[in-house]
C-alpha cells in the first residue's frame, strides 16, 4: 500500500515537475490549458466514481486494485507520446480513470485488516509516502533534466513519464501477487494466525470484504450525514491542494532556474511527512481525531496567509510558506482514518468512501481554475484560506458533534459497551453476554454474536453495539 501511494502521487505530481522542464513549451500550453490538465484528470474520476461504487462492492477488492494499478501504469507510459494539448489531456483523463478506485478502496482495505485504534497509524504510513514521492520526484526530474543530452531527441519530461509508468506496472504486478483478499486467506499467516486475525476484526464489528451490493445499505448511506461530511471535507481540503502543483510555478516566477525550482520545492515533501506523523501523535495524545484535524489545519492556513501577504522580495519566506501550505495530507490522514473507523457495512463503506473521493475530485476540478493569474496566483491563495477556515471552524466541529450525540444516545438507551477484546483479539462469552450495549442482540450464551454482528454485515446504524470514534 505504501508503494502504491508513493507511485500514485509521483505520477500525479509529475505534471508539476515536468512543467519546468519543457512540457509547457513543447505542447504550447497556456496557463488555462495547464489548469485543465489537472481539472480533466479529476473530472474523469468524478464521472467514474459512481460505477466504481458498484464495482468495489461486487469484485474482490485486492485483485481489482492490482488490475487498476497496471492500467494506470500503461496510461502513464502513454503520457510520453502526445504532441499537443488535446491528446495530452485525453491521456491524462485515462490516467484519472485508472486511479479512481485507489483512495476509497484503500480506506475499505484498512478497515478490513486493522482495528479502529490502528487506523490512524496505518493510514499515516501509506499517505506519508506522498511526501517521500514529493522529494524523490523532484530529485528524479532534476537528475533527468541535468542529463538531458543523454536522451538525444527525447525531451526530459517524456523520459520522466516513461520511468514513472514502468515503475507503476511493476508495482501493480506485485500487488496482484502479494496482497490477499483478507485475513482469512492471508498466505503469510498460519491457519491459527488467520483465525486470530478474523476474530480480532470480529471484535470490532467489521464483516470484512464482501462481494455483493446491498441497495438497503446504499440507501442508508444516501441519508447518513457522514456521507455529506465526507463529500464536503473532500471538496474543501482539495480546493486548497493546487498549491502543491502551482508552487513550482510560483517559485519559478520568482526568478529561479528550473533546477533551483525543483530543489527548493523538494523539502515540502519532508514537511508533509513530519506533520503527518505529528497528526498521528496528536490523535494518540488527545484521543480526539476531530480536534487533531482542527489543530493541524492551522498550519496550512498560516502558510496560505503568508503566501498571500509576503512581498516578492521575501523569496525565501514565500518558499517556506509554500511548504507549510502544502501539508493538507496531514488532515486528510486523520479524516480518512475516521471514515475507516466510523462506517460499517460493505456497500455503505464503498459508498461513503466513494463520496469522499467525489468531493476530492470536485475540489481538484474547481480549484485549479482559480490558479490562472501568475505570478503569485492570488485568487487561488484566497480560496485556499477560505477553505481552511470553513474546515476548521465549521465542518469538523459539526462532524464531531454529530458523532458524539450518536454515542451519547446509544449509551443512554443500551448502556456503555463493556466488552473488551482478549489478547488474541476475540471477546469472551462472559463479556459478550453481560454487556448492556449488546443485550438483546445475542442469545444468552453469546454464541450468536459473531453471526449477527459480523457475518450479517450490519451497518454502523444497525449495530447498536457500535460506537463512533470522534
Amino acid at each position: 500500500m505504501c508503494l502504491v501511494f508513493f507511485i500514485q502521487y509521483l505520477d500525479k505530481q509529475s505534471l508539476a515537475y515536468t512543467s519546468v522542464y519543457g512540457l509547457l513549451e513543447d505542447l504550447s500550453l497556456s496557463p488555462t490549458q495547464y489548469s485543465w490538465l489537472t481539472s480533466g484528470f479529476y473530472l474523469t474520476q468524478l464521472v467514474a466514481e459512481v460505477p466504481f461504487i458498484y464495482i468495489m462492492s461486487r469484485l474482490p477488492l485486492a485483485a481489482t486494485i492490482g488490475a487498476t494499478i497496471i492500467a494506470w501504469g500503461i496510461a502513464c507510459l502513454a503520457l510520453a507520446a502526445p504532441q499537443d494539448f488535446t491528446s495530452f489531456l485525453a491521456v491524462r483523463c485515462l490516467l484519472g480513470l485508472a486511479e479512481t478506485i485507489i483512495a476509497p478502496a484503500f480506506i475499505t482495505l484498512i478497515s478490513t485488516w486493522y482495528t479502529k485504534e490502528e487506523h490512524p497509524l496505518r493510514v499515516a504510513s501509506y499517505v506519508s509516502c506522498n511526501g517521500i514521492a514529493q522529494i524523490v520526484g523532484s530529485l528524479m526530474m532534476y537528475g533527468i533534466g541535468e542529463r538531458a543530452s543523454s536522451f538525444g531527441a527525447l525531451a526530459p519530461w517524456r523520459v520522466m513519464f516513461l520511468i514513472c509508468g514502468g515503475i507503476t506496472i511493476v508495482i501493480g504486478v506485485l500487488f496482484l501477487c502479494v496482497i490477499p483478499a483478507g485475513p482469512n486467506t492471508a498466505w503469510f499467516l498460519t491457519p491459527h494466525e488467520r483465525i486470530i486475525a478474523a476474530r480480532r476484526m470480529s471484535s470490532y464489528q467489521d464483516a470484512g470484504d464482501k462481494t455483493y451490493f446491498s441497495w438497503a445499505q446504499f440507501r442508508e448511506a444516501a441519508v447518513d450525514v457522514q456521507t455529506l461530511h465526507g463529500f464536503l471535507f473532500g471538496v474543501l481540503v482539495t480546493m486548497s491542494a493546487p498549491v502543491l502543483t502551482f508552487a513550482t510555478l510560483v517559485i519559478r516566477n520568482l526568478g529561479y532556474s528550473p533546477a533551483q525550482t525543483l530543489l527548493y520545492g523538494a523539502p515540502s515533501g519532508a514537511v508533509q511527512i513530519a506533520f503527518i506523523w505529528v497528526s498521528v501523535g496528536l490523535c494518540t495524545i488527545l484521543k480526539r481525531r476531530a480536534l487533531s484535524i482542527m489543530l493541524i489545519g492551522l498550519v496550512p492556513l498560516t502558510g496560505s496567509i503568508l503566501l498571500f501577504v509576503l512581498p516578492d522580495e521575501n523569496s525565501w519566506g514565500i518558499i517556506v510558506a509554500s511548504w507549510l501550505a502544502s501539508i493538507n495530507n496531514a488532515t486528510s490522514v486523520i479524516f480518512m482514518s475516521m471514515l475507516a473507523s466510523n462506517v460499517r457495512g460493505n456497500t455503505k463503506k464503498s459508498t461513503i468512501n466513494a463520496m469522499f473521493n467525489i468531493g476530492y475530485c470536485v475540489g481538484f476540478i474547481v480549484g485549479p481554475q482559480l490558479w490562472t493569474a501568475p505570478p503569485r496566483y492570488q485568487g487561488g491563495v484566497i480560496t485556499t484560506i477560505v477553505c481552511w477556515l470553513l474546515t476548521i471552524l465549521v465542518l469538523v466541529p459539526w462532524y464531531w458533534i454529530i458523532l458524539s450525540r450518536r454515542n451519547c444516545a446509544r449509551d443512554r438507551k443500551y448502556g456503555q459497551l463493556q466488552a473488551q477484546p482478549n489478547d488474541d483479539g476475540s471477546l469472551s462469552t462472559a463479556d459478550i453476554s453481560t454487556s448492556p450495549a449488546i443485550s438483546g442482540l445475542v442469545d444468552a450464551t453469546g454464541a450468536a454474536r459473531e453471526g449477527l454482528l459480523v457475518n450479517d454485515d450490519l451497518t454502523d446504524r444497525q449495530n447498536k453495539a457500535f460506537r463512533y470514534t470522534t
